[in-house]
């Protein structure tokens, strides 16, 4: 095609595609046309930012992007895409969304994609942004939740901009890995909790000659609490991760989570640092400071032709020994980028097995996610804060993208999963209000996804449907076998 030919399609991808993610100083997890835009100009060598930390800064998305300009058989669309959302969701000044949402089911498996946590929801996104801060207002109304708030304000942040850090606090999405189903650390499976976080804002390189070989580097941490309602009320959650780029292309992260302190439960600074330093390990009762996961991931992107192709992979461990994480867990994938058709496609396949010790030794079950004093587990109003997997499972995904030039999208997913294999995944202290997407027994399962978005009434129509040869059991009860959504978006 011609450099005139995608300066039109470009215009008309960007005009489309105005309404698509939600406005916000980041590219926040969810958006799976800028993950797809992000991931092949990096790739490409046209980005030059750690890509596998979520929410990404805008200032990241588009760092050193002035190359695609040459490159636009292979990039013209993402490239154009990237840019018209920055244009919109990066200036100063005051922007807003209203959203709508209806499902008969709220999904148990989900991936990389938002999906709702109620049966309808309605939303006003307000957000200003100033040369220095940020502020979010997103209060939403629930009907039918899985944990019985109807009313919150999840996706609500205030934010500063001091030197190159974001100081910030709210309840935002996170993504940790280079995952698309899963993400064995961190996701946005669960409820955002409410934190004060710090990050970098741009992850260039340091200046030092004695670091500059780490290349582009990420760190966030943040601090947030749990609810009340569980076996150890109002525990505190630490997440720390550091990523960086040691070669071109070559992504690695290492990601620490840590559960300390609630009621009846010593919280001070030495406590954290004992967390930390991994000296709870072997300890018991009131001299086990904490449960932390700790995780390593790395992915390798590389370019055949116009085409880009990243390989993956994450550890997750629920203790440590000798520095690194042991019980562990493993996600292994690849992903690839093609264009048929006059559009683009992103595909992945994805193999996760969260059985601790299960992949490459001799299986621990009932470890994974769960904790002997922590008994209510690694997650946050009935849904794991990592992979909706869950513990002692195993699964495969193939998953596809369909980017057309009219700026609709297509989506594909098909996953076969076995479910809590050793039927030993029992949490304690639940609430009885809440819904615990946890399988209440050893369970194998198909499950198709499909999905479709494009412009209708000015606004942005997304269509969903996922389907299963047989009806999940949780502890909680059961969830259909099929589930349809829609969800209609209007930017003002």
């Amino acid at each position: 095609m011609s450099l005139k030919h995608w300066a039109l399609v470009g215009g008309a991808v960007a005009c489309l595609n105005a309404y698509s993610a939600v406005a916000a100083p980041w590219v926040k997890p969810g958006d799976a046309r800028a993950r797809f835009a992000i991931q092949k100009l990096a790739d490409r060598g046209h980005i030059e930012a750690s890509i596998t930390t979520w929410p990404i800064s805008w200032v990241d998305a588009t760092a050193g992007k002035q190359s695609a300009a040459q490159d636009q058989q292979a990039v013209g669309m993402a490239s154009a895409y990237l840019s018209f959302e920055k244009e919109q969701q990066a200036t100063e000044g005051f922007r807003g969304e209203f959203n709508v949402r209806a499902q008969n089911e709220v999904l148990g498996i989900t991936g990389f994609e938002q999906t709702g946590t109620g049966k309808a929801e309605t939303s006003v996104n307000l957000q200003w942004q100033g040369s220095f801060w940020g502020l979010g207002l997103n209060p939403t109304y629930t009907h039918e939740p899985d944990d019985d708030k109807e009313l919150r304000l999840d996706g609500s942040y205030l934010a500063v901009n001091p030197c190159n850090w974001v100081l910030g606090a709210g309840a935002i999405d996170r993504w940790w890995g280079p995952g698309w189903q899963s993400s064995l650390i961190l996701s946005n499976n669960a409820r955002p909790m409410p934190t004060v976080w710090l990050s970098r804002n741009r992850t260039e390189a340091p200046e030092t000659e004695w670091l500059n070989w780490i290349g582009p580097w990420q760190f966030t941490a943040f601090l947030g609490q749990y609810e009340s309602s569980r076996q150890v009320p109002d525990a505190k959650l630490m997440g720390v991760r550091l990523a960086f780029q040691p070669i071109d292309n070559l992504d690695i992260g290492f990601s620490r989570a840590i559960m300390y302190g609630g009621e009846g439960r010593p919280e001070g600074f030495s406590t954290l640092w004992d967390a930390f330093t991994g000296k709870d390990n072997g300890q018991n009762g009131a001299n086990d400071p904490g449960n932390q996961l700790g995780s390593i991931d790395a992915r390798y992107g590389f370019t055949i032709g116009d085409q880009t192709i990243g390989l993956y992979a994450q550890i997750m461990g629920e203790d440590e020994a000798g520095a690194f994480p042991s019980r562990k867990s493993w996600l292994l994938g690849a992903d690839w980028t093609t264009q048929w058709f006059e559009a683009d496609q992103q595909w992945f396949l994805e193999y996760a097995n969260t059985t601790a010790d299960d992949f490459l030794g001799e299986a621990r079950p009932g470890i994974t996610y769960d904790h002997s004093r922590y008994q209510t587990g690694y997650r946050y109003y009935g849904r794991n804060q990592a992979t909706s997997l869950e513990g002692d499972a195993e699964a495969i995904t193939l998953g596809a993208y369909h980017f057309m030039t009219t700026g609709s999208n297509l989506s594909a997913r098909v996953t076969y999963a076995e479910l809590n294999k050793a039927g030993q995944a029992m949490p304690q202290g639940t609430d009885p209000d809440v819904f615990y997407n946890v399988p209440i027994k050893g369970q194998k399962v198909a499950i198709a996804n499909l999905g479709y978005g494009t412009e209708v009434l000015n606004g942005w129509l997304d269509i969903s449907l996922q389907a299963s040869d047989k009806a999940i059991e949780y502890i909680s009860g059961e969830k259909d076998q099929l589930s349809a959504s829609a969800s209609w978006t209007y930017r003002f």
